[in-house]
């Protein structure tokens, strides 16, 4: 997991969870029939909008995005440069066994010592570009849906809550823990959407991007080796694809 999600995570469920201890008995907070309506309610809710197996890839996709540490795009610009040295001295077979980090470029280098036509070679890495975003395009718009749903199942258990109360108003005192409870399913959809849904939805868009441009890349550098490009001119072709203070850096280092 990086660093980010950790502290992020550590850091939204830790003042939440202060707050409610420090502001008296956090029992109060706990309301079962709160929880099913938000939480199980939600869920089938998505499902309704997804296809099942879009719903169940999404918890793999997730683990994936949270736990996937992405390649530095400079590095592997440094290794593509460094692979297309190799391979305009001594041929794409001077390839063979060479240590590759990053999988995606052991795919696009295999299919090259194989002797695959460099059209072959696209269509194949470029099919896999596609479903990649496929998935995790299919794993945000499931999450982005749970944080659309959960405020709107909360207000539903809300309601549910104040007309129970209001065919209730014979006893005066019930009338306060009565809304509190009410209130419970607003707080929990707030913290499902806004503390969990929607910044898991944001990471997988993140994670997407950053795969998608580090496959591009790597997509570019089997082109530019098959083709024999000359390493230099292969090194300024994928450093546009940088942004101008990180390609500045790269010709630094």
């Amino acid at each position: 997991m990086d660093l980010a999600t950790l502290l992020g995570l550590i850091g939204a469920v830790g003042v939440m969870i202060g707050a409610v201890v420090l502001g008296g008995d956090p029992v109060i907070f706990i309301d079962v029939p709160s929880i099913v309506i938000v939480f199980v309610g939600t869920a089938f809710v998505v499902l309704f909008r997804t296809t099942l197996s879009q719903f169940i890839g999404s918890f793999k996709v997730v683990l994936g995005a949270f736990l996937h540490k992405a390649t530095p795009p400079l590095t592997l610009i440094e290794e593509a440069v460094t692979l297309a040295n190799v391979a305009r001295r001594e041929g794409l077979l001077a390839l063979e066994g060479k240590e590759i980090s990053h999988p995606f470029l052991q795919t696009g280098i295999t299919l090259c010592i194989d002797g695959h036509a460099p059209d072959v070679v696209q269509k194949v890495l470029s099919k896999d570009i596609n479903l990649a975003i496929q998935r995790q395009e299919a794993g945000y718009s499931v999450f982005k849906a749970t944080g659309e749903v959960a405020p709107a199942m909360g207000m539903i258990g809300t309601l549910i809550g104040l007309v129970q109360m209001l065919a209730n108003m014979d006893d005066p005192k019930a009338i306060g823990p009565a809304m509190a409870v009410a209130l419970l399913t607003t707080l929990y959809g707030a913290v499902l959407a806004n503390a969990v849904a929607i910044p898991i939805a944001e990471k997988l868009k993140l994670r997407a991007n950053e795969e998608k441009l580090a496959k591009t890349l790597i997509l570019e550098s089997i082109s530019g080796i098959q083709e024999g490009l000359n390493p230099r001119v292969l090194e300024q072709l994928l450093m546009t694809y940088l942004p101008e203070h990180q390609r500045t850096s790269g010709d630094k280092g």
